[in-house]
C-alpha cells in the first residue's frame, strides 16, 4: 500500500522519537574495553543520539578517525546516551562527578558549557583542539567559552527555521507563496488570516505550530519572543548574573502571547514537542512550522516543491552541541582527545555534517559548490552517488538550490546562525530554564474551568521574582 505524504513524514517523526529512547551503556563499563596485547588505547566519546539515524554521520566521522589509527595510535568509540536532553545532562553530570564512566570526550549542549566548566568537569582547551578558528561562525564559537577561556569546540550547530506549505498558499491565491528573509510576524499573521478567511485546505486547523510543551522547547520559544520584543535582550550578563527587568519581561510575555494566540497557533502546540509539531505540519493541520534544520531533508523528501523554508521572523535561538575534554582523563589521553576533536570539527567534517542534515559550524562549509572540497571523511555523504553503509543512496535528499536561485545553506541557514541569539549563559542554566518553563505555565498549562489567564504584567512580575531568586545579581 502506498503511504500518503503525511503518513511518510509521520513515520519519519516517530523514527526520530524512537532514537531518543534507545538504550545504551552509561556506566563505567562504557569506557572500558577488553585489552589484549595488540589492542590500541581508546578515546571514548559520550554523546546524545544522532538524529541522522543508525550509523549516522557522527559514527562515520569516528570511523574515519579510526581509519587513521596508524597516524595517531588511538581508536575512538562513540557511546550514545538514551533519553531526552535533560536526562542526558543528568547522566553526564552524575558520571563525571562520581567517576562512574571513563569518558574522555563529551558532546555537550551549548547551554551546558558554563555549568560543566564552572564545576571543573571539563578542561580548558589549547589551540591543538581547534583548526582554523577564524573559520568558525563567531556567534557559534562564542558558545565554547566560559570565564574568558575556551572549554569546547563547536561540533554541530542549530537554529530555529520557518517551514511552510507552498501548496496551501498557492491554493488560496496568496501573493506570497515564496517567503524571503524579510518576512515578519505581522506578515505571517496576515498570511494566516488569509488562509483562515478562505476555504481551507483539507485537514487544516490553525496557522502555525511550534514546541511549547513543558520542556526546553518552551524556553526556546520564549527567548525568541523576548529577544524579538526587546533590543539586545539578555536574561544574564557575561558573568551569569541576572540582567533583565520586569518591564523587559512584560514586553517579552506580550510578544509571546500574541504570536501563540488563537487563531494563529495550533492549539495542540501547547503540549507539543519536536515530533508532534512535525506530524501536525506533515498532516496538513497547519501551514507554518517552527523547527530545526535536521528536519529539512525529511520534509523535502515528502513534499518536494510544495515545501518552503525561510528564516524565522524576528530572532531565532542558537542551539547545537560542542565537544569538550573531561577533566578526569589523563594528560596523555587528553592530548589525543584534543586531536580527535580537531579532526571531528575540521572543515571537511563540517561539510559532512552539513550534507547529513546538521547545521555546520564553519563558514567554509556554506560556500558555493566547487569552491571548497566536498565531504571526504564520510563516504555516504560524499559528492558522488554511491551506496551508503545503510544501503541508502548517498545523494542528498534535499537540494541546496531553492526557488529563484536561493541557496538553502548559504542564504538561509548561514545568516540565521550568524544572527541567532543565545539562551542565558550561566552555570545555573538548569534552574533558569525550569523557572521559565514553570512560570509560563500561566500561558500554556491547564487551568480550572472558567478561570482566565493572568495578564502579561502579572506573569512578568512573577517571572522576575522567580529569576531573581535563582540567579545572582
Amino acid at each position: 500500500m502506498r503511504l500518503t505524504a503525511a503518513a511518510r513524514v509521520a513515520a519519519a517523526a516517530l523514527s526520530l522519537v524512537s532514537l531518543l529512547v534507545l538504550t545504551s551503556c552509561t556506566g563505567k563499563e562504557a569506557g572500558e574495553q577488553p585489552q589484549g596485547a595488540a589492542d590500541p588505547p581508546r578515546i571514548v566519546v559520550a554523546s546524545g543520539q544522532d538524529v541522522t539515524g543508525k550509523n549516522g554521520i557522527r559514527q562515520q566521522l569516528i570511523d574515519a578517525w579510526n581509519a587513521k589509527e596508524g597516524e595517531h595510535g588511538y581508536r575512538a568509540r562513540l557511546v550514545e546516551l538514551p533519553g531526552s536532553a535533560d536526562q542526558q545532562r543528568s547522566q553526564l553530570l552524575g558520571a563525571l562527578q562520581s567517576g562512574g564512566a571513563a569518558y574522555d570526550v563529551v558532546n555537550l549542549d551549548v547551554t551546558w558549557i558554563p555549568e560543566f566548566a564552572a564545576a571543573g568537569l571539563i578542561r580548558p582547551l589549547t589551540g591543538a583542539a581547534v583548526k582554523a578558528p577564524g573559520d568558525i561562525i563567531p556567534s557559534v564559537d562564542s558558545t565554547s567559552f566560559w570565564d574568558g577561556e575556551r572549554y569546547a569546540v563547536p561540533f554541530n550547530s542549530d537554529v530555529g527555521l520557518l517551514y511552510y506549505r507552498k501548496d496551501h498558499l498557492r491554493s488560496l491565491g496568496t501573493s506570497r507563496a515564496q517567503l524571503d528573509g524579510d518576512v515578519t510576524w505581522d506578515d505571517l499573521r496576515d498570511l494566516i488570516d488569509t488562509v483562515n478567511d478562505r476555504p481551507k485546505p483539507k485537514g487544516y486547523k490553525d496557522g502555525w505550530t511550534t514546541q511549547l510543551a513543558a520542556y526546553e522547547g518552551r524556553t526556546v520559544n520564549a527567548i525568541e519572543a523576548f529577544a524579538s520584543a526587546v533590543p539586545d535582550f539578555a536574561l544574564t550578563d557575561e558573568d551569569g548574573r541576572y540582567a533583565a527587568d520586569e518591564a523587559q519581561l512584560t514586553a517579552g510575555v506580550t510578544e509571546l502571547r500574541e504570536r501563540t494566540a488563537s487563531p494563529y497557533m495550533l492549539g495542540e502546540a501547547a503540549t507539543s514537542r519536536e515530533a508532534e509539531s512535525l506530524s501536525a505540519f506533515a498532516e496538513g493541520r497547519t501551514t507554518f512550522l517552527r523547527h530545526w534544520p535536521y528536519v529539512y531533508p525529511t520534509l523535502y523528501e515528502t513534499f518536494r516543491g510544495d515545501l518552503g523554508v525561510a528564516r524565522l521572523p524576528g530572532k531565532a535561538v542558537l542551539g547545537g552541541q560542542n565537544l569538550a575534554v573531561t577533566s578526569s582523563t589523563s594528560e596523555q589521553r587528553a592530548a589525543k582527545a584534543a586531536e580527535l576533536i580537531a579532526f571531528l570539527t575540521d572543515p571537511d567534517s563540517e561539510r559532512c555534517l552539513l550534507r547529513a542534515g546538521f547545521a555546520a559550524t564553519r563558514t567554509s562549509a556554506y560556500q558555493d559548490p566547487g569552491s571548497t572540497p566536498e565531504c571526504r571523511h564520510a563516504a555516504a555523504y560524499s559528492a558522488s552517488p554511491s551506496a551508503s553503509p545503510t544501503g541508502e543512496s548517498a545523494e542528498l535528499k534535499a537540494p541546496d538550490r531553492l526557488a529563484d536561485g536561493v541557496s538553502y545553506s548559504r542564504d538561509i541557514l548561514l545568516p540565521a546562525l550568524s544572527e541567532a541569539v543565545q539562551r542565558p549563559r550561566t552555570p545555573l542554566y538548569g534552574a533558569v530554564t525550569q523557572t521559565l518553563i514553570t512560570e509560563l505555565d500561566a500561558l500554556y498549562g491547564p487551568r480550572p474551568a472558567g478561570a482566565s489567564r493572568p495578564g502579561d504584567a502579572q506573569i512578568a512580575k512573577s517571572l522576575d521574582e522567580a529569576l531573581s531568586k535563582v540567579l545572582p545579581g
